[in-house]
């Protein structure tokens, strides 16, 4: 039997849920699947228009599975936490090889393909099948932690475990698929982190946060901890025809497996490394920003090296590339990366600077 819980969450998502985003119309389970993955740490908001691009170059799981790593990568570009594009492009490519070109529908099958988890695969099979599967993505979290008042941050395993109890317990047996994209909208457009909107909520009434006037309090937060920061000197060797030297990264680190620019450790290890790839006559210092990461933030100081020339065996290495404006576009970059070489100027005021004689 429908739920208080449930019955009151529908009616509200009758009148003001979210019934027109792109991945509903149609709301099969390869839409859902990747609308859901770039739903993680990501916003409506933001994923609409990555998700419309998405489908329209690889409408289908089976092209998803045939797509070489530079589309799938270039496509996810900007929208960051790269390693989810990675693991939907393999999940594609085990559904093709294991269960013919779909994604199965069992439960466990589902789960255990790389980037599924226990929320993801549940939102696919209620959304995509109608079948009864509860989610707990941080929306969701956070209004049952308020609505039922429990403390203790969400990310502890025995906070979490208590917090799937109480989505199982709400889930009802019918229209899964609406109660599903209900609890996310209420946690996304109501029951958002500050300022909730309780005078808008169908579950107000019941909810201990309200009565308690703990919902700055619920959920509670993750102990502080101090970001470090990190630096780096990012080298844009371009070369006669303006075209800019790309080094695909290692399989370990951030931004693993993207084309991105020549690093170096400071300013004066730079022009040792520019040497290894180019030979270089002077450079010129662009502005340094700060590209903040979930678990430090890395200052970036660009050096720019205008009329380079390849040394020899670049064009044989496949890791290397000389890349034009007009190719960005079919690479995976990194996002600050792409925005730097998109706003590089054909020339820069900015002070030459020539390697030290000493």
């Amino acid at each position: 039997m429908t739920s208080s819980f449930a019955t009151r969450l529908l009616r509200w998502f009758d009148q003001h849920g979210r019934k027109e985003l792109p991945w509903q119309h149609p709301r099969d389970a390869y839409r859902v699947w990747l609308s859901e993955v770039m739903l993680q740490q990501t916003q409506v908001a933001t994923v609409i228009g990555y998700f419309e691009r998405f489908v329209a170059t690889l409408p289908t799981l089976r092209e998803l599975a045939a797509a070489d790593e530079d589309t799938v990568l270039a496509l996810w570009s900007g929208l960051g936490y790269y390693r989810r594009a990675r693991f939907l492009h393999r999940a594609a490519q085990i559904c093709v090889e294991q269960h013919d070109g779909e994604l199965p529908r069992d439960f466990a099958a589902l789960s255990a393909l790389p980037g599924i988890g226990r929320s993801t695969a549940g939102a696919i099979l209620a959304q995509a099948h109608g079948l009864r599967f509860a989610i707990l993505d941080g929306n969701v979290k956070r209004v049952l932690a308020r609505y039922h008042g429990f403390h203790g941050h969400p990310g502890e395993s025995a906070v979490e475990k208590q917090l799937w109890q109480y989505a199982e317990t709400h889930t009802p047996n019918t229209r899964l698929a609406d109660y599903t994209q209900a609890i996310m909208d209420l946690g996304a457009t109501v029951c958002v982190r500050s300022r909730p909107r309780c005078e808008d909520c169908p579950l107000a009434a019941d909810c201990i946060a309200h009565r308690d006037d703990l919902t700055a309090q619920l959920p509670s937060r993750k102990p502080a901890k101090s970001i470090p920061t990190r630096a780096t000197v990012m080298l844009i060797l371009r070369d006669n025809r303006h075209r800019v030297l790309l080094e695909r990264r290692g399989p370990q680190g951030v931004w693993s497996g993207l084309w991105s620019l020549p690093e170096a450790t400071d300013p004066d290890d730079a022009w040792r490394v520019a040497q290894h790839y180019a030979r270089i006559d002077d450079a010129q210092s662009l502005a340094p920003f700060i590209h903040l990461f979930s678990h430090y933030r890395l200052t970036i100081e660009p050096l720019l090296f205008d009329h380079a020339t390849a040394q020899r065996g670049i064009a044989d290495n496949p890791q290397l590339r000389w890349c034009s404006a007009g190719e960005l576009a079919a690479l995976g970059l990194p996002a600050p990366v792409r925005t730097l070489l998109l706003n590089l100027a054909p020339a820069s005021s900015r002070e030459h600077i020539r390697p030290s004689e000493e």
